[in-house]
């Protein structure tokens, strides 16, 4: 239990890194300036999905993208915080229980 709560600490302050990355980045860069619409695939899922897609964000290659696009939407940290550890603890916590009971 120990490692797993280490784990999504760590992994949850990866997210927040860039989650704060993507929120300069809306700063210095406005979104419909930027991007032309068929790249925008983590910014509209994040429009569509709101804070339920960082629930994965644990997912490879999408997930960061959900990190960055939610900073660049300038979501909540609290609300990001809560959500992204949620998804990442049960994710590590299922691979915790699969290795014990296998």
């Amino acid at each position: 239990m120990v490692l797993v709560l280490i784990a999504t600490i760590g992994n949850t302050l990866g997210a927040i890194t860039t989650w704060f990355l993507g929120l300069c980045a809306a700063k210095k860069f406005p979104l419909e300036n930027l991007l032309p619409k068929n790249k925008q695939r983590a910014i509209d899922w994040m429009r569509s999905w709101g804070k339920w897609s960082l629930l994965f964000s644990w997912l490879p290659v999408v997930g960061d993208g959900f990190c960055f696009a939610s900073g660049w939407l300038k979501y909540p940290l609290i609300t990001f915080v809560l959500f992204v550890t949620v998804g990442k603890f049960c994710r590590y916590a299922l691979i915790a229980w699969l290795l014990v009971e296998g």
